[in-house]
């Protein structure tokens, strides 16, 4: 099993989470390309850049909550303004601490999220997005 997510990044504030779930998903394989950036502003930026070929397509953004000058939430309400051949095709799980019953409501209800998952990744719940988001049958 290779390169079933050919891009994907990580949108979160915390050096030491990002180097971890970068890891972890590196390391599945079933990850080819793992950007990080630390500011959901930065995110938007790469997102706006598509079209100009100068980076990759993620397939896969994960989008924690909190976070300082721009939280996920805002995040997703400028992410929904981008062009639709930008948004379209990728799919953005919640990636997040929080366990407020309001923001895992709110995540559910967003139909630009897919998921709701708090950190850090595991092999297992890595597997399960797979799974569930990408219709492979992981191997067990």
């Amino acid at each position: 099993m290779n390169d079933i997510v050919t891009c994907s990044l990580l949108i979160d504030d915390d050096i030491a989470t990002n180097f971890y779930n970068k890891h972890m998903l590196l390391k599945h394989k079933a990850f080819k390309n793992v950007k990080v950036v630390r500011e959901a502003k930065n995110a938007l930026e790469y997102l706006k850049n598509l079209n100009n070929k100068l980076h990759v397509k993620p397939e896969l953004i994960f989008l924690d909550i909190n976070m300082p000058f721009m939280n996920g939430w805002d995040f997703l309400d400028e992410f929904a303004n981008l062009e639709k051949d930008v948004i379209q095709d990728i799919k953005i799980i919640m990636l997040s601490t929080s366990n407020d019953p309001n923001d895992i409501e709110k995540a559910l209800k967003n139909e630009l999220i897919y998921d709701f998952i708090n950190k850090p990744l595991s092999n297992d719940v890595i597997d399960q997005i797979i799974e569930k988001h990408f219709s492979y049958k992981i191997a067990r």
